[in-house]
């Protein structure tokens, strides 16, 4: 692993480059584009100018959200939970770059960590453990992950926040318009307005290791007997230290480009059934599930890393949720209207174009009609290819809805499993896991009947 990388902290100076190299970031874009365009009209083959821009540009951006962690990285991740709603990406050079930004986005020397330790764990940290290698198995936004043996024998993750980074994120946070701006160069689809509006109030929240601590030993707690699914323990947590038990396994990513295709079904059927079923058994809802936080165990058991975002729901899934989903099923938009003003999720007085809301949400309801449901990047490009434009109406009416904040998270989680489930190609059953786990929903009989067809 690298060790010359920069802390994600620093004076005024350090910001301003910060922000700068965002700012590059999106102007090497727009850039490469008017000189492809120049290019093609002066011969070059389309096609080869479209490559080379496309490897460019991704790893362009990888190298430069890598480098920055904070809430740069977190805008990469986002886009890895989604990639499928990228552009055209035959080589899979995006692919490529989104997926080892989220497996290695480059570890800090572990010079720049010692500090951290001295400070959560004492003077004599290293009598914590056996062993600790100080090469870095993974790095994300806010922290990286080393390996360890922990004093009473257990293999061990420790997780450990970047020196300064709560410092640093004042400033991401400001960045989070400049990232926005790259979202919508790549994929323009991808900016709505509730991945916007997570990722901006959620990345302070996740700087808290009890806290993330505290969500994990709910979700171990509630799991631990669970034939499907595995949480690591925590053996020790204090505000920027993450001690838990190692977990190995396969990368979902991996898994994606060369499992087979029933484990694809079966992995992708899990990892729905988790993501629905959190919060009716831990009462939390997991709110970042991308690639790089989920393995696939030799056992088979789904693992799940990574507990520093989760929202509170005691009651389960949000009744209005499912209602409005069986309301959207019905296929009559004046009933939508109604559910959506008596749930107050819209003005009373505001005047909606309650079909093309209805289409709006199309990608999230059409699986919902069937037993079963086969996810493909084809279908999800084409369900959220009019959403490119934000002059377009369907664009447009999403913005008069009044979202509360369960229903920002209960949407950008759904958008994530879409975008996972596609990644896989998988075919999973949808109707009967929401009828499980989501109150008042039920599923419209017409649509009852197998997606059998898989592009």
């Amino acid at each position: 692993m690298p060790g010359a990388h920069r802390s994600a902290a620093g004076p005024p100076s350090t910001r301003l480059l910060r922000d700068l190299a965002l700012t590059r970031l999106v102007t090497a874009a727009v850039a490469d584009d008017v000189r492809g365009r120049v290019r093609r009209r002066r011969g070059a083959d389309p096609e080869v100018v479209r490559r080379e821009l496309r490897t460019r540009n991704a790893d362009r951006t990888r190298a430069t959200l890598g480098e920055l962690k904070g809430g740069a990285l977190k805008a990469g991740q986002l886009l890895a939970t989604v990639q499928a709603l990228l552009p055209a990406d035959p080589d899979a050079v995006w692919a490529d770059a989104l997926d080892a930004l989220v497996a290695d986005a480059g570890a800090v020397g572990f010079e720049g960590l010692a500090g951290v330790l001295r400070e959560d764990l004492g003077p004599h940290w290293r009598t914590l453990f056996r062993s600790f290698d100080e090469e870095a198995v993974a790095a994300a936004s806010l922290g990286q992950v080393h390996r360890a043996r922990w004093s009473d024998g257990r293999d061990v993750a420790v997780k450990i926040q970047y020196p300064g980074v709560a410092r640093a994120l004042a400033g991401d946070l400001r960045a989070v318009s400049t990232a926005t701006r790259l979202v919508g160069l790549v994929a323009r689809g991808l900016a709505l307005p509730p991945l916007v509006a997570e990722l901006r109030t959620r990345l302070a929240a996740e700087l808290d290791y009890r806290r993330e601590a505290s969500s994990q030993r709910a979700f171990a707690l509630s799991y631990a007997a669970d034939p499907d699914v595995a949480v690591p323990a925590v053996v020790h947590a204090t505000g920027r230290v993450l001690v838990g038990e190692w977990l190995p396994g396969r990368p979902l990513a991996a898994l994606a480009r060369s499992g087979s295709q029933e484990l694809r079904d079966r992995v992708g059927e899990l990892f729905q059934r988790f993501l629905l079923s959190g919060p009716a058994r831990v009462g939390l809802l997991y709110t970042d599930p991308h690639p790089g936080n989920v393995r696939v165990l030799d056992d088979g058991r789904l693992g799940i890393l990574d507990f520093g975002s989760t929202l509170a729901l005691p009651g389960g899934m949000p009744p209005t949720f499912g209602r409005l989903l069986r309301a959207l099923l019905a296929g009559d938009p004046a009933a939508v209207g109604e559910r959506l003003r008596a749930d107050g999720l819209l003005d009373p007085t505001s005047a909606v174009d309650l079909v093309r809301l209805t289409d709006y949400l199309a990608p999230f309801t059409v699986p919902a009609a069937h037993d079963r449901w086969t996810y493909t990047p084809e279908w999800l490009h084409e369900q959220f290819g009019r959403l490119g434009d934000p002059r377009d109406p369907d664009f447009a009416v999403a913005l008069r809805l009044r979202l509360p904040p369960e229903h920002l998270f209960t949407q950008r989680v759904w958008l994530a499993v879409v975008g996972i489930l596609c990644q896989l190609r998988a075919t999973v059953p949808v109707a009967p896991e929401l009828a499980r786990w989501l109150p008042v929903f039920a599923p419209v009989a017409s649509g009852a009947g197998p997606r059998p067809t898989r592009p």
